[in-house]
């Protein structure tokens, strides 16, 4: 395939162009991953009867290819980060596709942990290139953007559901079908249509673990623990607890996705503005009160409606974490950004081999400890972003390394 540098990039068409295609990927991955979700508690429950064990044992399936997502590494030593990306994509689609073929505790951890595959494989290479094809004055607004085009993915294919579903009696063959069949398509189609795009710095191929680097590998640390118990246990709790069916998750869903199109934009332009340490504190904060929140529905009684509430602003809190990409494009050696990016994301999923099916058997005994546990972990988030300088670099990666320096000199 033609090998195309980025500083001529400007010359294609514009459709052709690096932005685009990671505009095209950020639309066809929730596609996929999206319907995926929206579907996956009532189907597991009605198709093979999952209650919190189950289901703590299938996400920690889910999260092995991301702890080991290192191998991209290897893999990028015989093929280039696009390539990967694009056939990681094409993978999760067609495993998508599939799922509902596969009605048993085996086939669903089978097929789960194949597309679970191509979608690290996919975000790790994806992160990467987002971090080397864009440049650092407009990252924060470019990647706003690119959440923005994923919530609009999210959106329709949630959207479709909701109004489908009951209407036109549809089952889950063919909505996985069709939704994991959109994004190998575009999968497909970019890996065909596009040249290979050439980064000016090159890659290292090699494992990178570097100590300048640590603050960044601690938030990505706490962030995969702290996501797991929401990703797990929140719309677990929703069907579980409350009963919700199929079109009133997905409308949920649709809720989430809706607030975050429009709000991605804006938290860009707001990153980019008064930085990531102030982001990234403020994510942090709201976390803790919403966690601590979930853990009263159970405590105290509160009802399905703040629950719903609860879901939504725990969404748009999440969507603040692309401020942790800009923060390490702002201290990184260029040439890091491929192999820490595989580091980074084997560091965020350690916690989520093995911290869903233990909290599986505790949500059994004690839901609110859960929730507890997660407020815990975002307090403790908290602390470690406000080590974050205002103006991160290269030798200014914490404020305990400004401060070091400042007495040395």
């Amino acid at each position: 395939m033609r090998i195309v540098p980025l500083s001529e990039a400007g010359r294609l068409p514009r459709w052709q162009r690096p932005d685009i295609l990671l505009f095209l990927a950020a639309f066809a991955m929730p596609m996929a991953f999206a319907t995926w979700s929206a579907l996956l508690n009532n189907f597991v429950i009605d198709a093979a009867g999952f209650t919190g064990i189950e289901i703590g044992w299938l996400h920690t399936v889910r999260e092995i290819p991301g702890f080991l997502a290192i191998g991209v590494i290897v893999l990028i030593m015989v093929l280039r980060e696009q390539v990967l990306g694009l056939l990681s994509l094409a993978l999760l689609g067609v495993a998508t596709a599939m799922t509902a073929y596969f009605p048993s505790l085996g086939g669903i951890l089978t097929i789960t942990l194949l597309s679970s595959i191509g979608f690290h494989y996919f975000e790790t290479v994806n992160q990467s290139l987002q971090l080397q094809w864009i440049d650092k004055a407009r990252a924060p607004q470019m990647l706003g953007w690119i959440v923005a085009i994923g919530s609009g993915a999210s959106l329709l294919s949630y959207g479709v559901i909701v109004l489908a579903w009951e209407r036109f009696d549809l089952d889950y063959a063919s909505v996985y079908m069709a939704s994991g069949g959109i994004t190998a398509a575009i999968a497909l189609f970019c890996l065909l249509a596009y040249p290979q795009f050439e980064a000016p710095d090159p890659q290292l191929k090699t494992f990178v673990l570097r100590k300048r680097y640590w603050l960044y590998y601690a938030l990505q640390f706490m962030s995969g623990a702290r996501r797991q118990i929401f990703v797990v246990f929140a719309a677990f709790m929703m069907v579980e607890r409350f009963g919700f069916a199929v079109d009133e998750v997905t409308a949920l869903f649709l809720i989430n996705f809706v607030a975050n199109m429009l709000l991605a934009p804006l938290m860009g332009r707001a990153v980019g503005r008064f930085g990531e340490r102030r982001a990234l504190t403020f994510e942090y904060l709201g976390l803790v009160c919403v966690f601590l929140a979930y853990g009263g529905i159970y405590h105290f009684g509160w009802g399905v409606g703040l629950a719903a509430a609860l879901y939504v602003l725990d969404h748009i809190f999440f969507a603040l974490a692309f401020a942790l990409k800009t923060y390490f494009q702002k201290i990184a050696d260029p040439r890091d950004i491929a192999p820490t990016a595989a580091v980074a994301f084997t560091i965020n999923h350690i916690a989520a081999v093995f911290l869903p099916a233990l909290l599986g058997y505790m949500w059994v005994r004690a839901p609110g400890g859960v929730f507890a546990l997660a407020a815990g972990m975002a307090a403790f988030s908290l602390a470690l972003a406000l080590l974050i300088p205002r103006h991160p670099a290269p030798g200014h990666e914490t404020i305990l390394r400004g401060r070091r320096r400042a007495r040395a000199a």
